[in-house]
């Protein structure tokens, strides 16, 4: 089945972690053997062939830095035009893989059209299509830079990441949006583009609710029902995101998806973190809005994690492809599982972009 991945970092992967993503997942793996400067090294599960190899023909793919101020606990770039230049060297390299016929840019109905019917052909090897989308707005020095990034085919945005943005407050924060959080908003609305309310506070959140009246989705949340942090959305919120007709991509990343999860220590056997536990997510949302119409695939694989906090069920990108049985095993339809692997994203960006 094809599939629709709403959020993979693939730039940051390739530029920060050194990763050519144009070969097997193996041999990435294979070439981080004794490299130890980051917990992930050798556990990866992303790459070009390997979505290819799973029929993940289109995603959102992020452009993502974080700006920090002195003292900050979190790392980032210690001003704005620095975390500019860095997402502006991960679009060199997205270009880059353009020009090596291993992806392509979608911005628009027409490019959308186009990639779906290559998809469905028999093309040896198709080119992965990439929608742009921007993790976190600090790196919007100003709003005229917003202007820049949709020239450059940026179509979502996230307004924060984690901790306090020049925007809004994100994961493991608490505060609102302010006058450029609203000021922000109110071009994202000119210029049509998506907003992602993934990682916003719940302050932000609500905030950004009031005052913001275009298209929004969340490309990589679960449910707080199921995990009782901040990260995740509350079923008020969920149900807020359903009534302004977005989609939710459930997400892989295994502290999100069981309770009582310790970074470095807990691990996906012992806590028995499967790709039943993201159905679980889809399930509970679907449960939520009473169809199937609101929930999708956003797995934030490669996110700076790899097996070590992934489903142990999931070698590779590729093994999404159990996802549809787990669906039909529980009873859903074709048709609705269509919707969650692909449709529902895709009949969202049809509707932003006519």
């Amino acid at each position: 089945m094809f599939i629709f991945d709403a959020h993979l970092d693939l730039a940051m992967n390739a530029l920060e972690w050194n990763r050519d993503l144009t070969l097997p997942v193996s041999e990435i793996r294979e070439r981080e053997e004794g490299i130890t400067d980051k917990p992930d090294r050798g556990k990866n599960t992303v790459s070009l062939a390997a979505m290819r190899k799973g029929n993940i023909g289109l995603c959102m793919a992020t452009q993502i830095a974080r700006f920090v101020k002195k003292g900050s606990p979190i790392p980032g770039w210690n001003s704005q035009h620095q975390a500019w230049a860095q997402t502006q060297g991960q679009l060199a390299w997205y270009k880059t893989m353009e020009e090596a016929s291993e992806m392509v840019q979608i911005k628009d109905i027409k490019s959308l059209e186009a990639h779906l019917k290559l998809w469905k052909s028999d093309e040896p090897k198709k080119p992965i299509g990439y929608i742009l989308s921007l993790e976190g707005a600090d790196s919007i020095v100003d709003v005229s830079y917003l202007e820049k990034s949709y020239e450059s085919g940026l179509r979502a945005i996230g307004p924060a990441h984690y901790g306090p943005g020049i925007y809004a407050h994100g994961t493991d924060s608490v505060g609102g949006i302010g006058q450029k959080g609203r000021e922000l908003l109110k071009k994202v609305e000119e210029l049509n583009l998506i907003l992602d309310a993934t990682h916003l506070c719940d302050k932000s959140f609500w905030e950004t609710m009031e005052v913001y009246n275009g298209p929004v989705w969340a490309s990589h949340n679960n449910c707080r029902a199921l995990v009782n942090h901040n990260r995740q959305f509350s079923d008020e919120q969920i149900k807020e995101l359903i009534n302004r007709n977005a989609v939710i991509g459930v997400a892989l990343d295994a502290w999100m998806m069981v309770p009582h999860w310790v970074r470095g220590k807990s691990t996906p056997k012992e806590m028995n973190v499967t790709l039943e536990i993201a159905v679980d997510n889809i399930d509970h949302i679907c449960q939520l809005a009473g169809n199937c119409d609101h929930v999708g695939i956003g797995t934030d694989l490669d996110g700076a994690f790899g097996k070590e906090q992934s489903p142990y069920d999931l070698d590779t990108i590729a093994d999404l492809q159990k996802i549809p049985h787990i669906l039909s095993k529980r009873g859903y339809s074709v048709l609705d599982i269509e919707k969650i692997m692909h449709q529902n994203f895709i009949s969202f960006l049809k509707s932003v972009w006519t």
